[in-house]
């Protein structure tokens, strides 16, 4: 009976082993200019933009555009503020995230179903 339930559990550890790799591999990546960025990234970049204001000061300093001076920037985007297109990079970005990204329209987009 224990080596049934030792089993069960096995097989359930399995299963959610295979949900989480499942649901990683089912991403929607878009590509543009040599970067690979997840559209969940492009879209918490949107919204980042709308809730930060930096100070002038520092927007005067920098010539990134200052969502790169965000500490919640997701990672797989952090490169294109190396970038001197940077700022056209990001708006670019943004309007292939659209909804015919989600469609699976846009050659840039990646990964989807």
């Amino acid at each position: 009976m224990a080596s049934r339930a030792a089993a069960g559990l096995l097989l359930c550890g399995v299963a959610l082993v295979f949900l989480v790799l499942l649901q990683g591999t089912q991403s929607v990546y878009i590509q543009y200019q040599g970067f690979r960025v997840q559209l969940k990234s492009v879209k918490k970049l949107s919204d980042l933009e709308g809730q930060w204001a930096p100070s002038p000061r520092l927007q005067a300093q920098s010539p990134q555009p200052s969502v790169c001076h965000h500490s919640a920037l997701p990672p797989d985007l952090q490169p294109i503020c190396q970038s001197e297109e940077a700022a056209s990079i990001f708006q670019a970005l943004r309007t292939i995230a659209g909804d015919d990204c989600e469609l699976c329209v846009n050659v840039a987009c990646t990964g989807c179903s």
